[in-house]
């Protein structure tokens, strides 16, 4: 092999390294603009179109999850140009820089609807869903393809992940506490906060702005790494040729299994996001200041997640931790719901009744978000894997469609959660405590099996990813000596 090659080669291989903390810190704050959007799509959005706005919660949902399929061709052709860009710049930070103005744009158009007829609101919530998923596709994609581009070491990508999932939840729940707390707090007027449009509008300026925020520091803090990432060689061909090069990356195994394990759990994720005001003030009567207490609970277990996801995959395998994770993550997010059918669980106002919830919140929230960052880890690893045997890193594609997964909490999630309540024949603009028992029940029947049938499937497809880390570490050799 001549120099040049050599030279060429080693360029496209990253180095097995651990991560400075400034860059570290750096390229996980990005992260925050993705938890903004997740929160907000996730919590709010069926809600407000359909509690305020007035719109049917299943059609609403039917809505998000139609915009879905744009995302669906989106998302590879982001992760494939972002592959292919060239420049001063690299490959990533070009897409990341241009992506904050439309991302801010297209979040306060979406909580800003005109005074339009049912139709034309359902197409105007079409096109801004459409608009800011695409927007955060084109930085979330190329900044999330970074992680396997900065280290090759089968641990630290795993540490990356919990940094960057830490961060993103940090910044969903920060605009969480903000919303319940500020913007959609209770006032004289609307005793529900939550049914307060005018504070729907403030709620999607300060998101807006930190979205923005995030995204340039994360940008500017990565820069200096531009010259350090790898410098893969560019083939030519024409369009046929690049749509059959995409077509043998996303063919590879263990993306492909890890794409329907990330559905399924992630689905639950949205599903559970979606219902979650509902479930919270209808079911368990939450009011005021509980709101508040639980976003520190959930963050304990966020924090919980960041410390035990990369110990334990490191002793105990990624695929193995992640599928025991998801299932016992399905264990204690249901148990209240079973228990509470059977009158074994503390009624509504009783003294145990939060605080049993909140230890549940904390230990189901630290296993789900612990599967999520050990699958991303494990997305990161696929890249070499498909590299052996395609000849190309491809580490956009990938990440799209893991990113494409995520969307499925907002997408298929919201679909789902809106066929729940019409199900379960929830009244649009009800009253907490006037809802009848049976509804709440419907409602918790419905939701619970659901979320059991995904969590199992998920568990048994992580169980089903090909290779560990021997098989990843002898990889990076053979690739290093070649």
């Amino acid at each position: 092999m001549s120099t040049a090659a050599s030279d060429a080669r080693a360029g496209a291989l990253p180095p097995v390294r651990r991560i400075g903390q400034g860059t570290m810190l750096a390229y996980a704050f990005g992260a925050v603009a993705y938890g903004v959007k997740d929160s907000g799509f996730g919590t709010f959005l069926l809600l407000f179109y359909n509690q305020v706005i007035g719109l049917p919660a299943a059609t609403v949902g039917l809505v998000v999850m139609c915009a879905l399929l744009i995302d669906a061709l989106i998302d590879p052709a982001v992760g494939f140009l972002s592959d292919r860009t060239r420049g001063r710049w690299g490959r990533r930070h070009p897409w990341m820089y241009a992506a904050a103005l439309p991302i801010a744009v297209g979040w306060i158009f979406l909580w800003n609807p005109p005074a339009l007829s049912e139709p034309a609101t359902l197409l105007w919530l079409f096109v801004m869903a459409v608009v800011v998923r695409s927007a955060v596709s084109c930085y979330e994609v190329p900044s999330v393809a970074l992680t396997p581009e900065l280290t090759a070491d089968y641990d630290e990508r795993t540490r990356i992940m919990a940094y960057r999932y830490l961060f993103g939840w940090a910044g969903g729940l920060v605009m969480l506490v903000a919303a319940y707390q500020v913007f959609l707090a209770p006032t004289p007027a609307f005793a529900n906060g939550l049914l307060n449009r005018a504070g729907y509008a403030n709620f999607a300026i300060a998101g807006a702005v930190l979205m923005a925020v995030a995204i340039l520091a994360s940008a500017l803090g990565t820069h200096h790494e531009i010259k350090h990432l790898p410098r893969p060689d560019l083939r030519g061909g024409t369009l046929r040729s690049s749509f059959a090069e995409l077509m043998a990356t996303v063919r590879n195994r263990a993306f492909l299994v890890l794409m329907l394990a990330g559905v399924c759990a992630y689905t639950n994720q949205g599903i559970s996001y979606a219902l979650s005001n509902y479930l919270y003030s209808y079911v368990w009567g939450f009011r005021g200041a509980t709101f508040v207490y639980l976003m520190f609970v959930l963050f304990t277990g966020v924090v919980l997640a960041f410390l035990f996801a990369p110990r334990a995959a490191k002793r105990f395998g990624k695929p193995r931790t992640a599928a025991v994770a998801v299932s016992l993550a399905m264990l204690f997010q249901t148990a209240p719901y079973w228990l509470r059918l059977a009158g074994w669980f503390p009624d509504v106002g009783a003294p145990l009744l939060i605080p049993t919830l909140f230890g549940t919140y904390i230990l189901s929230t630290a296993l789900n978000v612990s599967a999520f960052i050990i699958g991303a880890s494990m997305m990161a690893d696929v890249v070499e894997d498909s590299e052996t045997r395609t000849g190309m890193r491809s580490e956009g594609v990938f990440f799209a469609g893991s990113f494409f997964v995520q969307k499925c909490t907002s997408g298929i999630g919201i679909f789902l959660a809106g066929l729940i309540l019409a199900m379960a024949g929830f009244p649009e603009k009800a009253t907490p405590g006037m809802v009848p028992v049976a509804t709440i029940d419907r409602l918790t029947i419905v939701y619970g099996g659901i979320y059991l049938a995904l969590a199992f499937t998920s568990a048994l497809l992580f169980l089903r990813f090909p290779f560990g880390k021997a098989e990843h570490d002898a990889r990076i050799a053979r690739m290093a000596g070649a």
